[in-house]
């Protein structure tokens, strides 16, 4: 389902719209919390033994305070997951958007054995909301969601194991507060310029949530950029002397993205360390090392085992797509810092290309 400006284009859980699912997020305990969007109000049916195609209802365009089909227990032939369950895996996964509404209605069993095929109509509550079929598939262990060509855990609380790997490997510089309870991790390439562009609603972020402890996380697209690499190396090196300088020395970098080139590149990445207020040939020094260029891998390796493969990805307490400031804004106050904000309004770059 690709969402933009709020909208729901098609019925479909796409890429785009899971990609970062698989990852997430604060460590703040708000269960319960979410008071944006919800699920319709349902009773869960019985299971069945009958099975029979789900079909969407022609419903009109008008707007309705209900604007679903009712409840058909036919169409919950599989006893698992329950309808408790998938309302609050959708909750994690929707959860910053006030305006989404939904509704389960089919829970089958499937030709795999234990596989259960989840149905669920969405909609927005504004005028002229349309309907539309949004399908997944559950594993037989419960803790995979299928879509597509895309797996994402699934359950009640979907990200709870990622949300710890990234408390206890996320080690990039910090800014905000000292305490991880509300941890905000940002996957970001030094030589990516949607990077370069979001780095001015990710300061908007610090300045907003003084609450929040905010991580600049390397993910260096080799790629693509053949000196994002070393510039993630110079970074670690210049937090290691000083945390706050690496945020001076990466809008330095930033803002000279142009001349990181073969000819240039080098002398733009020692520039940037004097901005810092550092020695560039000691933080050249210090990226040279075997130690230094590990580091960098092991950050590499924490992006690709949260499930990364663009910049600049955002990670927070649950794992929603959220486009643009407004999103992030709104899903914190509602104690739900998405855990995905992809930049739509700046693009993104994806490893491998593409």
């Amino acid at each position: 389902m690709k969402i933009l400006n709020g909208k729901i284009l098609n019925g479909k859980i796409s890429n785009w719209m899971l990609a970062g699912v698989v990852t997430a997020l604060s460590v703040t305990a708000v269960a319960g919390a979410q008071t944006a969007a919800a699920p319709a109000a349902q009773t869960a049916p019985a299971a069945q033994k009958a099975d029979a195609p789900l079909k969407l209802q022609s419903l009109g365009q008008d707007t309705k305070a209900d604007p679903f089909p009712p409840v058909n227990q036919k169409y919950f032939t599989a006893s698992t997951p329950t309808v408790d369950t998938v309302n609050a895996f959708l909750k994690a996964l929707w959860g910053y958007d006030p305006d989404r509404i939904w509704r389960v209605e089919a829970i089958q069993t499937t030709s795999a054995p234990s596989v259960s095929k989840v149905v669920v109509f969405v909609s927005g509550k504004g005028p002229n909301a349309k309907v539309q079929p949004t399908v997944f598939f559950v594993t037989p262990d419960g803790k995979h969601a299928v879509a597509g060509d895309t797996v994402v855990p699934f359950g009640a609380t979907p990200f709870a194991d990622l949300r710890k790997t990234l408390q206890a490997r996320a080690d990039g510089a910090t800014r905000g507060a000292t305490s991880k309870d509300l941890l905000l991790v940002e996957f970001a390439d030094l030589q990516c310029p949607h990077c370069k562009e979001a780095q001015s609603t990710m300061d908007q972020l610090v300045k907003d949530f003084p609450n929040a402890r905010v991580v600049y996380q390397s993910f260096p697209l080799v790629d693509l950029h053949p000196f994002a690499f070393k510039a993630a190396a110079y970074g670690y090196c210049v937090q290691k002397q000083k945390n706050d300088a690496f945020f001076v020395y990466s809008a330095a970098v930033f803002d000279t993205q142009a001349a990181l080139t073969n000819e240039t590149g080098n002398q733009t990445l020692k520039d940037a360390v004097t901005k810092a207020g550092l020695d560039p040939a000691a933080i050249d020094a210090c990226a040279a090392t075997p130690a230094t260029k590990d580091q960098v891998d092991a950050s590499i390796k924490l992006a690709q085992d949260v499930g990364i493969d663009q910049t600049p990805i955002f990670r927070g307490e649950r794992a929603s797509v959220a486009v643009g400031w407004n999103s992030v804004r709104d899903a914190e106050d509602d104690h739900l810092v998405p855990g995905v904000t992809r930049w739509r309004e700046h693009g993104s770059d994806r490893a491998g290309g593409g």
